[in-house]
């Protein structure tokens, strides 16, 4: 259509509405969609914010089809890409997606079909602006609109901000002032709000709906232990009607907590961002399916899946603030229907004086921003020479995560530049280049506690829970809810005592034995078996002891866990050697554990693996590739034929898996047929996605 039919048709909501009939199968528009629709046609930039379910994708797929030339579609969420890429050409309408799942083939498809013309829309992740080629090709497509999804991720204020999304701006910005810009979001307080509008330019106009969810029952339970927790949904929630989601802290907890359903016969599993993507996108059509009763997750699982009659969820782990609390719970009752939201919280207190559920989330706050001193060992490691990425984790030694806060903050503030040189991307340090400015950091650390302390509200509130959040993100409309939680009409939940289930409890916990992921191409090492995580038991604390304080030789009762492990994993696997990891610093504690483990199992022992330059603790290294760095080259087999062997790979503490990987290596190329790892204990780490 030309600008003159598309401004007519602003004005012709039932022309419209026949057109929305034929294209996409609804009869009419919310009233709501139809006034941000309206703008978008005369070519205004809107920023829609709107609950989970209201049909913000509507708001800029009507307009798209009839744009002539391309809409693009910013959006961090692979799996709502995938799901509205599939709805779109069954209806005829030519989408696409570019991410990081598909392969190179099929994103440079995407791309030439978006250089052709013969794309609608476009849908792509944000990283993608981080590509020089990408920017390339956008100067040559026809663009006729850009959308933001999740825009409250272009914002510090927001709770999912994310820096490469900030990138988009620059492309809004180079757009002449008519082409329409459509952000939208269910989760924006005021403030995010005016910094999304500034970021949009002038002339936003701010469109705010009613964020109400009236089918929503709200609960807190108060515990005082995880068991409690456990114990809980163990024995109800098979009881709740329907599909649910469970969110849960950590990608260990889920782990643990999809291992103890599955053990007391709930149809449950676990879903992180450490899964690869043919196992995420089973599980999640397994979620849409009806294939599970619930889905253990953490919040990789918070956005993007579009089910519309998931009846509960479950919350174990208190989220940052309210408004990731409104968003994790927003998946629940698209349909309208009554659904649950349950929210554990231990109220313990800490030796800190502080609730012990509290931990976790004031974990993450901190590092929200790293300290000054890590900004500057950056900074004066760019002033020496110009470095990729990789050289530059290897030199400061400092996580890769860490390094893209930094990276953001440090182009941003236009101390260090990004330059392509050939297929690497460099960073170089400014000539000229202002002084490290800090002065928001404290106040976004500030803000974040800020929002963490409403959360805690939340939790002890007296009034409507559903009325608390609204008012938290701005919205009026539920000035006069009464009803629909634990404080009003709804019966309260409380942790149960059952016997029956607190023995199956313990007998979990003496059996449960985490996996350790050891595959890798050229490398016939299998994954592995942990007797234990370090840090979630007296485990980590005995093997600290052992190794730091010179507590002596790993005790009896280790070596009955891992040999427990090993039996569970393995029991049926016939192993020609056992052999042990040559330590660093903890002297023969290894070797000796890993004997005692050969002479009750009856398997001959082997000191084939031998180290032949000195490695430093690999706990001293903070990113995967001083890790890697560390143990290259570092072991040699001796003259032990090992060809067809299969070898039972024995370590106290698995962390990335770097030496056991290494170590396989080099069995492999020997002639090994199968390395079997077995280790006492698996770190926690904080990942939570």
């Amino acid at each position: 259509m030309t600008k003159q039919e598309l401004f007519e048709l602003s004005n012709n909501r039932n022309e419209a509405e026949n057109i929305l009939k034929q294209s996409f199968g609804f009869n009419n528009f919310y009233d709501e969609q139809w006034r941000a629709i309206q703008r978008l046609l005369r070519g205004e930039r809107i920023l829609l914010i709107e609950r989970t379910g209201f049909g913000k994708s509507l708001c800029y797929q009507f307009p798209a089809i009839l744009f002539d030339g391309l809409t693009i579609i910013f959006s961090p969420l692979v799996a709502l890409m995938r799901d509205q890429v599939k709805s779109l050409n069954q209806k005829g309408i030519n989408a696409r997606c570019i991410n990081y799942e598909q392969s190179k083939e099929e994103n440079e498809e995407a791309i030439k079909l978006a250089l052709t013309g013969k794309l609608k829309i476009l849908y792509i992740a944000p990283e993608r602006q981080e590509n020089t080629e990408w920017l390339e090709y956008v100067r040559e497509m026809k663009l006729s609109m850009v959308v933001i999804d999740e825009a409250h991720t272009i914002s510090v204020w927001g709770h999912d901000f994310r820096p490469a999304f900030k990138r988009i701006i620059n492309l809004v910005k180079l757009l002449p002032i008519d082409t329409p810009v459509l952000a939208t979001t269910a989760t924006a307080t005021l403030r995010t709000q005016k910094d999304i509008e500034t970021q949009m330019g002038v002339g936003v106009k701010t469109i705010r709906g009613n964020l109400l969810r009236e089918n929503f029952k709200l609960y807190v339970i108060e515990t005082n232990s995880e068991d409690e927790k456990l114990i809980w949904i163990a024995k109800y929630v098979n009881k709740l009607s329907g599909t649910g989601l469970i969110y849960i802290g950590t990608r260990v907890d889920a782990e643990v907590y999809s291992r103890w359903l599955d053990f007391v016969g709930v149809n449950a599993i676990g879903y992180h961002a450490g899964l690869d993507s043919d196992s995420r996108k089973e599980i999640e059509k397994g979620l849409m399916d009806n294939k599970y009763k619930c889905i253990v997750s953490t919040n990789a699982l918070g956005m993007g899946i579009d089910k519309s009659d998931i009846r509960f969820i479950i919350h174990t782990q208190i989220p940052q603030s309210p408004i990731h609390y409104y968003q994790e719970i927003g998946r629940a009752g698209r349909d309208g229907l009554t659904s649950h939201l349950i929210l554990f919280f231990n109220s313990q207190l800490d030796s800190n004086n502080d609730y012990i559920d509290s931990e976790l989330p004031r974990a993450f706050i901190e590092t929200t921003k790293p300290n000054i001193e890590t900004y500057q060992k950056v900074i004066d490691i760019l002033k020496e020479e110009m470095l990729r990425e990789s050289d530059i984790l290897r030199k400061a030694n400092i996580k890769q995560q860490i390094f893209r806060v930094i990276k953001a903050d440090l182009i941003e503030q236009g101390i260090i530049k990004e330059m392509q040189l050939g297929r690497s991307k460099y960073y170089m340090y400014q000539p000229n280049a202002p002084e490290l400015d800090t002065t928001k950091f404290g106040e976004l650390k500030q803000f974040k506690l800020d929002e963490f302390n409403s959360m805690i509200d939340y939790v002890f509130t007296k009034q409507a829970r559903m009325k608390f959040l609204c008012n938290y993100l701005g919205d009026k409309f539920a000035d006069n809810i009464k009803s629909g939680c634990d404080n009003t009409s709804e019966k309260k939940l409380t942790p149960i005592e059952d016997y029956q289930l607190r023995e199956k409890l313990k007998e979990f916990h003496e059996t449960y034995f985490p996996t350790i992921r050891c595959v890798q191409r050229y490398n016939n090492i299998i994954d592995g078996v942990a007797a234990s995580f370090y840090g979630v038991s007296n485990v980590g604390a005995t093997i600290h002891r052992c190794k730091y304080e010179n507590g002596g030789d790993f005790p009896d009762f280790l070596v009955r866990q891992t040999l427990k492990a090993y039996r569970k994993k393995f029991g049926n696997k016939h192993i020609d050697f056992v052999m042990f990891v040559p330590p660093s610093i903890s002297g023969t504690l290894v070797e000796n554990f890993a004997k005692k483990i050969a002479q009750i199992l009856d398997i001959p022992f082997s000191y084939a693996v031998e180290k032949i330059k000195d490695t430093e603790p690999q706990k001293r290294f903070r990113n995967s590739y001083l890790k890697r760095d560390n143990v290259k080259d570092s072991f040699t087999i001796n003259n032990t034929d090992v060809t067809d062997k299969t070898i039972l790979l024995i370590d106290d503490i698995y962390d990335t898996g770097a030496t056991l990987k290494e170590i396989g290596k080099i069995l492999t190329k020997a002639g090994a047929s199968e390395i079997v790892p077995l280790v006492i204990a698996k770190t926690v780490g904080r990942n939570n996605d």
